[in-house]
């Protein structure tokens, strides 16, 4: 029986549990599947990336306290996160990823690392 590629529809050659006809069809392919459908994900992806991104310049090392101006000079959203993690003591730490954020007196922030 021969196989077609489902991407492009031409003939597969090969090894018998070859899926595509070449590397070009199998990204094709995986890209459409993976691709933000819609702009509100892609948009909220951006923000949480951008997010990401400051939380990992500011936060170099594991561990820093900084003021709120340097999140909002860089134009940082607190309205996107990715998870929330609260202390057996009640702090509340928003996560993007890995960088949490920590809201702490008079316009301060700890910024933290999540170990792997």
């Amino acid at each position: 029986m021969e196989k077609k590629c489902p991407e492009c529809g031409e003939k597969i050659i090969g090894r018998v549990d070859k899926k595509f006809c070449s590397d070009y069809c199998r990204n094709a392919h995986n890209n459409k599947l993976n691709k933000d459908t819609t702009n509100l994900i892609r948009n909220i992806n951006n923000r949480l990336r951008k997010n990401y991104r400051i939380l990992e310049q500011l936060n170099p090392e594991d561990k820093i306290r900084i003021p709120k101006s340097w999140l909002t000079s860089k134009n940082f959203d607190f309205d996107h996160f990715t998870s929330i993690y609260t202390t057996k003591t009640g702090n509340v730490y928003y996560f993007v990823y890995n960088q949490g954020y920590l809201a702490l007196e008079n316009d301060f922030y700890a910024l933290v690392k999540r170990k792997s």
